[in-house]
Parts: C-alpha cells; structure tokens; sequence
C-alpha cells in the first residue's frame, strides 16, 4: 500500500483554478487517484481555499458561478482532513524552528509528519523557507 500523500491550499486551488502550474497538479492528482493514495491535509483546508476563491471572484479573475462550481468540486475531493488538539503546538514549533511568522502553513508540516506524508505545495515561498526533505515543490 502506497503512503499518504499531504496537500496545502495552494495545490487544491490550482487543481480548480486554471492557472500557470494547473497541469502539474493535475496530473499529480491523477496519479493518486490511480494509485488510490489517502490524501491528507490540515483542517485549515476549507478556510484558506473559500478564501482564495473569494479572493479570484473580488479581483474579476473567476465569476460567482465558477467560485460555487470549484466550492462544489472541493467538497467533492474526499480530502482527510486532520484537526488534532496536539496538531496546534506542534505547528507552533514548526513555525518556530523554521521562522515562519505565521502557522497556517505550519498546521499543514505538522499533518504531514504526523501522517509520514510528503507535503505538496505550489508555495515556493515556503519550500525555500523550511528546505525539508519531506516538502515537495509542485512547480
């Protein structure tokens, strides 16, 4: 059996929104769909790609029916979504350890290790940050 593999906003909004780097997630996705990988993340999940939705939809980018269509379909992932009372203060030290100024991404290092996941993000931003050998860039 295949390990689980952790996911961040980041590569949930461009597997729904067409963008540079779409295609890379995609194909990603349907390789552990194929694989019937369990796919991890944060219970922080919901929260960050209503927001980017939003986000798109008050920049013109995406209309009010495409940001329900891509809600609808978010829902639809099958996504495990972790949100352990232990979770916190281990993403506390992560974001700690590594000088994130916020947690949020560090909520999603901490699912990954808990799960012994890969992280995948499109954040290169927080790639660079931690440079830990478990994150893996989606570019």
């Amino acid at each position: 059996m295949q390990p689980p593999v952790c996911v961040d906003a980041s590569v949930v909004v461009r597997l729904l929104v067409p963008a540079p780097g779409t295609e890379a997630v995609a194909a990603l996705w349907q390789e552990w769909t194929t694989e019937r990988r369990r796919i991890v993340t944060s219970g922080l999940i919901g929260y960050e790609v209503t927001n980017a939705l939003r986000r798109y939809e008050v920049l013109g980018a995406l209309l009010a029916e495409d940001v329900n269509d891509a809600l609808s379909i978010f829902n639809s992932l099958g996504l495990v979504q972790l949100d352990e009372p232990g979770l916190h203060a281990e993403a506390l030290k992560l974001a700690r350890a590594h000088g994130l100024k916020a947690t949020y991404d560090a909520h999603y290092l901490a699912t990954a290790r808990r799960c012994a996941a890969d992280l995948f993000t499109a954040d290169a931003r927080l790639a660079r940050a931690v440079e830990l050998p478990f994150v893996k860039l989606v570019a």
